[in-house]
């Protein structure tokens, strides 16, 4: 393999650090070269002890399943803040320090942002591509960059529509299948002075799921940096249907989804519905007297094309850069996340979103639901919607940054600025940011 040269590394941003131990980790398809040995397996007859910092609850009752069955390679657990609360910075500081645990939760959109800190082993190097055909091959291409792969896939969120059958039956609705009918619905609903839904101006992520859903592929990393195309058809459209709807007072702006406000506003019948991922429904299961009230239908389809759903949220165990056991760290990553009996712990312990292994939900996601009026909603609409995602979706380095910036604009929109120049403006000042850092980037030519 031929490394790249220092200045190809610093159009992606790698720094000298970076570049000294991974050569063009910053896109895929590139060359991938790590200067480190490869890191031998262990003695059988020398025990591992391997840590995992993460945010999920009760991950050590899921690790101890592991432990029981595996004495030469033991893991211990430590809860950390949610990555954006406060974990993150815990583990660039450790890494930075020449320490940190050896296994991490890292979301799917944060792996380029410890690729370009060079946080983060290439687990191809240990027998990752064995473990391939186990999980989502769309949630996969997430954590494969320049033919390395820099995570094991753990849950995703497919996205469906949470609705109140009474409130919609209350003004002669079915679930809304195209976003068309959506509106129309929506308009009948604010009639009876019921929001068919909110959109949170300060959580872009919500936009960026329905743009995806339409096609929309912000971000494209090739051999020579990154293209970016917000300007799209499909996600100027997308701008476009939200600012009429929300121009018609179709959707709530007044708080956002799992907040007090919108679990009482849910509760009392003002809200009727949300579109949101799978793990909406531990929430959902939150609001007072909703049990029975509920059900799931796909998502809405955007008639111009796209796909069947979309996704929110999801993460990753990784492996971190100055981990000592990497073999063994991924054999644990591997069942944990794409064993049944793994899965079925992160349910049952951790309440994981949904299952990175496409072959199994888990048992308890099998069977009907008492609180969404019997439906076995997760195989009837969850299950197709996790094939129905748009494949060329990526993430990017600077990810959370620019959904902050796309937030600011959309504050925007009750002052007059539409959400389609708010994109046009989150456009160039997303390029702005990769400049700084020192990242390539030009848009997509007409």
């Amino acid at each position: 393999m031929t490394p790249l040269t220092r200045r190809q590394l610093l159009k992606f941003g790698l720094g000298a650090a970076g570049a000294a131990a991974l050569a063009g980790c910053g896109t895929p398809g590139l060359t991938s070269v790590n200067a480190a040995a490869t890191i031998p397996p262990a003695s059988p007859s020398s025990p591992v002890t391997l840590t995992y910092w993460a945010w999920l609850k009760d991950l050590q009752k899921v690790a101890d399943i592991w432990n029981a069955k595996n004495p030469h390679i033991q893991v211990r657990t430590v809860w950390i803040p949610a990555g954006a609360q406060g974990g993150y910075p815990k583990m660039y500081s450790a890494l930075a320090a020449g320490g940190g645990p050896d296994l991490a939760q890292i979301e799917l959109r944060t792996i380029p942002e410890f690729l370009l800190v060079n946080g983060l082993v290439d687990l191809s190097r240990y027998g990752a591509a064995e473990h391939a055909a186990t999980f989502d091959p769309t949630l996969w291409k997430q954590v494969s960059f320049t033919g390395g792969v820099y995570g094991i896939p753990q849950d995703s969120g497919p996205m469906a529509t949470f609705y109140q059958t009474e409130i919609f039956e209350r003004v002669g609705a079915s679930p809304p299948t195209t976003w068309s009918a959506w509106a129309e619905v929506a308009a009948e609903l604010r009639k009876q002075k019921i929001y068919i839904d909110v959109f949170p101006f300060s959580d872009a992520s919500v936009f960026t799921a329905y743009a995806t859903q339409a096609g929309a592929t912000w971000l494209t990393p090739t051999e020579d940096g990154w293209v970016i195309n917000m300007r799209d058809d499909a996600t100027m459209s997308t701008a476009r249907f939200f600012d009429a709807a929300l121009d018609k007072d179709l959707v709530s702006t007044a708080f956002e989804a799992y907040s007090p406000a919108w679990f009482a506003a849910a509760g009392n019948g003002t809200i009727a519905s949300l579109t949101d991922a799978s793990w909406a429904d531990a929430l959902i299961e939150g609001i007072s007297g909703g049990k029975g009230k509920w059900r799931v239908a796909p998502m809405p389809r955007w008639e111009h094309g796209g796909f069947g759903s979309s996704v929110r949220g999801g993460s990753t165990t990784a492996v971190l850069a100055n981990c000592r056991h990497p073999k063994e760290a991924l054999e644990f990553a591997a069942w944990l996340n794409g064993s049944q009996e793994g899965i079925n712990g992160l349910i049952e312990h951790c309440g994981i979103g949904w299952s990175a292994n496409p072959k199994f939900i888990g048992t308890s996601r099998m069977e009907p639901s008492p609180f969404f009026s019997g439906q076995n909603y997760n195989q009837e609409v969850f299950v197709p919607a996790s094939t129905e995602q748009n494949p060329d979706w990526s993430w990017w380095p600077v990810t959370q940054q620019s959904l902050n910036i796309l937030a600011d604009q959309f504050r925007r929109k009750p002052g007059g600025q539409s959400l389609v120049d708010g994109v046009v403006k989150a456009e160039e000042q997303i390029m702005s940011v990769f400049q700084n850092k020192g990242l390539s980037i030009r848009k997509e030519e007409a």
